[in-house]
């Protein structure tokens, strides 16, 4: 059991005139008006401090707050191994299963980045891997450190390897697949990222490592950092991850589409490499591969 958490929000100028009641419901799409009215029964909501009437309206720049009570995570695997810390940078391997951040409702302290700061308060994820997803995660320790690689990662100058298994075999040995993705509906979220003529571009170098069958494992490297851009850019190209519950050929939403989070592939943050902000010197990082991502 967690300690529960308070989602603290200011009005913006699209909320202004809607009743708090539709504005909760429409923001957090997992509940019901008639779960929300409960919470407000319950004392859960606060807006400018004071319990709201479900029919109150909002104004721009109001202060709500929806203060969840506590409730019992998802069990996921919580260790994690270090394989590098300085006094600026700190690199750790994320098991499979484990989320990076607190995200969807369900994670708070089941995160990687709980785990991380209980030893390392000031640690600062660089990127984020999908909860599924396995291998290297960067984090700053400090200010200096996570601008220089902002800035990096911003001007392309973090070189970033992944390794995946994804069905059926590749014509070529080499290809690049550069599909924009952006947001495209889905039934159960309301919007996730895909394949989309109108999204921002997006660019993966796919090299083969390995026929097993009708299946091959690849390696990827990504200049560009899309959410789920692997995922999405393999399935665009016709190579879905085995076992991706989300993505199928073509890079959209399968008819009936499993959520983000859920895994059943194999994909792993293999290598990164970037310039030590500290010292000006190239830093390389790897993070071996499961037994089902090595050649």
């Amino acid at each position: 059991m967690n300690e529960g958490y308070e989602y603290r929000e200011r009005v913006g100028p699209e909320a202004s005139g809607r009743t708090v009641l539709a504005h909760l419901a429409q923001r957090y799409l997992h509940s019901t008006e008639a779960v929300w009215r409960e919470r407000m029964a319950a004392g859960e909501v606060l807006l400018e401090g004071h319990v709201p009437d479900p029919a109150d309206t909002l104004r721009a720049g109001q202060s709500l707050i929806w203060r969840r009570p506590p409730w019992e995570e998802p069990e996921v695997p919580l260790s994690f191994a270090v394989l590098h810390l300085d006094e600026h940078l700190l690199a750790v391997a994320k098991p499979r299963g484990l989320p990076t951040i607190p995200h969807g409702g369900l994670h708070l302290t089941h995160t990687l980045l709980h785990q991380v700061r209980r030893k390392w308060p000031e640690a600062t994820p660089m990127h984020r891997l999908g909860r599924g997803t396995s291998g290297l995660v960067l984090l700053a320790r400090t200010k200096p450190a996570r601008q220089a690689v902002t800035t990096a990662w911003r001007e392309g100058r973090v070189e970033k390897r992944y390794r995946a298994l994804v069905s059926g075999v590749p014509a070529e040995e080499t290809f690049t697949v550069d599909t924009p993705i952006g947001p495209v509906p889905h039934p159960r979220l309301g919007q996730v990222h895909a394949v989309s003529s109108i999204g921002k571009p997006s660019v993966s170098h796919v090299r083969t490592l390995a026929v097993r069958n009708d299946q091959t494992l690849v390696e990827l490297s990504i200049p560009t950092g899309r959410p789920h851009q692997i995922r999405i850019h393999l399935a665009a190209a016709g190579y879905p991850l085995v076992g991706d519950p989300l993505y199928g050929k073509g890079g959209l939403p399968l008819p009936e589409p499993a959520l983000p989070g859920e895994g059943g592939f194999w994909l792993h943050s293999h290598r990164l490499a970037l310039t030590r902000p500290a010292t000006g010197d190239r830093l390389e990082l790897e993070c071996p591969p499961p037994p089902q991502l090595r050649p």
